[in-house]
């Protein structure tokens, strides 16, 4: 070897950026915490990760809720999403703030209240869950350190959540949300209407009619048209949906509802489809464009 002492000098920093690498902090997630709810009637199972700083510093940190899909729990975001880890990458670049994400299990009650008043989970979200959650951790508890995100069935509830409540939240950022139009709602098979969407916002009426009044209180793309246009403009929004996702039409839908009532937000359609390839190459834009928001004011 021509130069034994360049040689030494670039293995040992090599076993220097190693171990930096392996000795940076990683944060935490906890799962299987639960909330007892009144308003359900049953205690509600969430996950939340804690950021690598957490527990060495005396802040308060922004928050962020993060809502699975259809047929998922508050595991699914962790176990196949991912989002420790990438969460983790991306604290450590600068590329989103320190922040606590708080992931609740919505089962498949959809986020929103039913129209039978069986089930009224935003009721539990807005009165119970935030509340709890945001005084068991040390989480600045207010609307312009508050974000919410989520895909599929939780990118529909993040929707439901921000425009029916925009005095809560800075920013939302749902992934391939599952929106549709009054003519999709009315376009459904029978069998997929009854099972996905009837306990929801009710039968049909005999004459086949499905845009129930429950639809309409819940449909985002009527929210964005019928909304307090001034307040729903408090809230900051980021549409993610793939070119070849089923629900990229409801989705557009929704863009031009809001171009037409001049909402500002954000419209990414990516080369995708609905799955997770697709939702863990999206959730740091959408944590990073949350994490813009805290700096807003």
């Amino acid at each position: 070897m021509k130069n034994p002492l360049r040689f030494a000098l670039l293995l040992l920093t090599g076993l220097l950026l190693t171990t930096s690498l392996l000795a940076q902090p990683s944060g935490k997630v906890y799962e299987g915490r639960s909330v007892s709810s009144k308003i359900l009637g049953k205690s509600v199972r969430y996950g939340i990760y804690l950021p690598p700083d957490f527990g060495t510093s005396e802040r308060k940190y922004p928050v962020v809720y993060l809502l699975h899909g259809y047929g998922d729990d508050e595991t699914g975001w962790v176990q196949f999403g991912e989002v420790n880890r990438l969460a983790d990458k991306a604290i450590a670049e600068g590329t989103i703030p320190p922040m606590i994400i708080v992931m609740p299990d919505g089962q498949k009650d959809w986020y929103i209240n039913s129209f039978d008043g069986k089930v009224k989970y935003e009721d539990f979200f807005v009165q119970e869950f935030l509340p709890a959650i945001e005084k068991q951790y040390p989480i600045r508890a207010e609307k312009r350190y508050r974000g919410i995100a989520g895909l599929s069935m939780g990118g529909y509830g993040t929707l439901i959540m921000a425009l029916k409540h925009p005095d809560l939240f800075v920013a939302c950022a749902p992934l391939s949300a599952a929106t549709w139009t009054d003519e999709e709602i009315k376009g459904f098979p029978k069998a997929d209407y009854d099972r996905f969407f009837s306990n929801l916002f009710g039968p049909a009426t005999p004459e086949g009619n499905r845009i129930t009044p429950a639809w309409q209180q819940n449909s985002p793309i009527t929210l964005v048209q019928t909304g307090d246009v001034e307040k729903l403009k408090t809230v900051r929004y980021w549409l993610d949906c793939g070119d070849d996702d089923f629900l990229i039409a409801g989705n557009c839908a929704l863009h031009l509802a809001m171009k037409d009532k001049k909402i500002p937000h954000k419209f990414m359609v990516r080369h995708g489809v609905h799955n997770w390839p697709y939702w863990r190459s999206g959730i740091i834009p959408a944590l990073a464009f949350i994490g813009e928001s805290f700096h807003q004011f």
